[in-house]
């Protein structure tokens, strides 16, 4: 995809109301708060022995989000940084974790993430690697604004 083409992308996961119930397919996730969406995935690592191509893909997918970054931040402001540690150790606790930063927080160590000017929602682009043989992913996600406090000390 081009970075035309996943804006478009994001503007649509923006725009649309979320589900009235969880589902999950190959595009994404989503349930009655949020909506997750897959922008890229990288080869998987079952055969990457010296770690290349990881460092090669981590860097593909890392200019990705810092384009699509700097693109939002233009329209919307500079980004909030999350870390999303917190939310993992919340959940291995067995505490409630809102989505999609239960799903995030499993994904990902952190987000950057913009209020939209609707006020009610937020959205977040992160990189995140659900095992380390597994495919490294460019995620977009949705969420509504009580699930995320978007302080204004972790602007960046």
């Amino acid at each position: 995809m081009t970075t035309e083409e996943y804006l478009s992308t994001i503007d649509s996961l923006a725009a649309q109301p979320f589900p009235e119930a969880a589902f999950a397919d190959a595009t994404g996730c989503g349930g009655p708060e949020h909506r997750v969406r897959v922008l890229h995935v990288s080869r998987d690592f079952w055969e990457d022995d010296d770690g290349q191509a990881w460092a090669e893909a981590e860097t593909d997918l890392r200019a990705r989000l810092d384009d699509l970054a700097a693109r939002l931040t233009t329209r919307w402001g500079s980004a909030y940084v999350v870390d999303l540690g917190p939310y993992l150790s919340a959940g291995c606790d067995g505490e409630p974790v809102p989505e999609p930063l239960d799903f995030l927080s499993q994904q990902a160590v952190s987000m950057q993430a913009w209020p939209l000017p609707t006020g009610d929602r937020w959205l977040a682009l992160a990189v995140g690697q659900a095992d380390k043989e597994l495919p490294l992913v460019l995620l977009a996600a949705v969420g509504q604004t009580p699930t995320l406090d978007l302080n204004p000390s972790t602007r960046s």
